[in-house]
């Protein structure tokens, strides 16, 4: 059978990682909690549930999963935040995995729980993510923060059936203040990489992000709070590109 590590970072995470920790209990070979220094009971409860902590200052989402992934004794990984965790047909998925010839990576879908329900439709399901990999030939990359999981060279992949469960907010409040938070380090991190932004689409793509999600992608099968995540993924993407477009301009005037 393959020997699994699972890769968890946490942060003040001590109403999530119980949870997420006891969803891998029955198929990790060994947990690994790398901690960016937590003033909770993160650590506490992340050694109860029997996960190696190791504690070191946040790099970076990238940066510290990659860290910890590094930390894993298996080559097999499979990487989770505090907020989520395998629901019982993701385990049973994931167990029979183990015991079959190993993929280089495995993908599954992600179900956020929003407001007191989960998401089955719009921008935010299936949502596959690529989060079972062998660490020798796989590692995280894209742009703060939103970080995705990259191979080395071009792979095949297996799809696994049942859903990583995403507990993101609790209320609407939550989801706003994550949404400034979030455009900020990304419009940070296009421009630091040289990514460009206009007016057109600081108009165009926040219209483009709403319509996709709510009526190409059925985000108002979702009723209410279809409307909600769907006028919210368009004024995160507003944001970022406002706020991208505001350092440009400040760079341009500084010259």
């Amino acid at each position: 059978m393959n020997k699994l590590s699972v890769a968890i970072i946490t942060f003040n995470e001590a109403k999530n990682i119980g949870r997420c920790i006891d969803s891998v209990l029955a198929v990790a070979d060994e947990i690994v909690v790398l901690d960016s220094l937590s003033a909770d009971n993160t650590c506490a409860i992340a050694v109860a549930k029997g996960a190696r902590v190791v504690q070191q200052p946040f790099a970076g989402y990238i940066e510290q999963k990659n860290a910890a992934v590094q930390l894993c004794a298996h080559d097999l990984v499979l990487s989770l935040d505090a907020d989520e965790a395998l629901d019982e047909k993701l385990q049973q998925a994931v167990f029979q995995a183990k015991q079959a010839a190993p993929a280089a990576g495995y993908t599954m879908n992600r179900c956020t729980y929003y407001c007191g329900r989960f998401i089955r439709h719009g921008a935010w399901y299936p949502d596959r993510k690529l989060r079972i990999f062998n660490k020798q030939l796989a590692r995280w990359a894209g742009i703060n923060p939103h970080d995705k999981v990259e191979f080395n060279q071009p792979q095949s992949t297996v799809h696994l059936a049942g859903d990583i469960l995403h507990y993101s907010y609790y209320s609407i409040e939550e989801h706003i203040t994550q949404n400034n938070r979030f455009s900020t380090i990304s419009a940070e991190s296009y421009f630091k990489r040289g990514k460009k932004t206009s007016l057109f689409k600081v108009c165009f793509n926040p219209c483009w992000a709403f319509f996709s999600g709510y009526f190409l992608k059925g985000g108002f099968r979702d009723g209410f709070y279809g409307l909600v995540i769907a006028k919210n993924v368009a004024h995160l993407t507003f944001l970022k590109h406002s706020k991208l477009y505001l350092l440009q301009r400040n760079a341009r005037l500084q010259k």
